[in-house]
């Protein structure tokens, strides 16, 4: 598993008019092939009178799945263009789409390789792009005389707390950034005397700002 990687919040688009053409581009966190392709077909289906639906999506832990379709228009003037922006912004786990509504006005190559481009940028930067961290997410037991100091100390080190279990002990459940676990874990053993219950039941990724 990556220790983070950077890929977009989650969905946004954005329009442009370039020479009476519309472009409308959209972007998203996609994990997997599967959930690339129904967001594909979601937006063909969405706009099923566009002139051209074009993507490109970049999946994989090292972007080793690229894929592309120029749907219609001329060979590398609007897959590849957008495929190139998700490289260049450093990208994994994403897929764009870009629908066009032609104007009447012919672009040439080149302006298709500028529109494409700059639908597929105005896609990103509205969907945000974030970096994802792997976190451990532990499952702490502990009693309730530990329970206000333990908060505290979690609180200020900004740790997010997923649940608290309450029954004869506290379960805390808490994600801790992978590269914090073994101080985390420390910490906490000595605020509790080494009393305390530490588990690490799974991992997630978590956006961090």
């Amino acid at each position: 598993m990556l220790s983070e990687f950077i890929t977009v919040k989650d969905e946004g688009s954005a329009e442009i008019i370039i020479n009476k053409s519309r472009f409308i581009g959209y972007a998203k966190y996609t994990p997997d092939e599967k959930s690339a392709h129904l967001f594909i077909n979601n937006i063909k289906e969405r706009h099923n009178d566009a002139t051209h639906n074009v993507y490109a999506y970049i999946l994989g832990d090292s972007g080793e799945i690229q894929r592309f379709s120029d749907d219609g228009e001329p060979s590398g003037t609007a897959g590849m263009p957008v495929l190139e922006v998700i490289k260049r912004e450093q990208l994994i786990y994403v897929t764009v789409v870009v629908t066009r509504y032609f104007g009447g006005i012919l672009l040439g190559a080149g302006g298709l390789i500028r529109a494409y481009s700059k639908g597929a940028k105005i896609a990103i930067d509205a969907a945000g792009i974030v970096k994802k961290v792997l976190h451990a997410i532990v499952k702490i037991k502990i009693d309730y005389t530990s329970l206000g100091k333990i908060q505290n100390y979690l609180s200020k080190q900004g740790l997010r707390v997923v649940d608290i279990q309450y029954s004869e002990t506290v379960d805390l459940i808490i994600a801790v950034p992978h590269d914090k676990i073994n101080y985390v874990n420390h910490a906490i053993m000595d605020m509790t005397y080494g009393k305390a219950k530490i588990d690490i039941t799974g991992y997630e990724y978590y956006e961090m700002e």
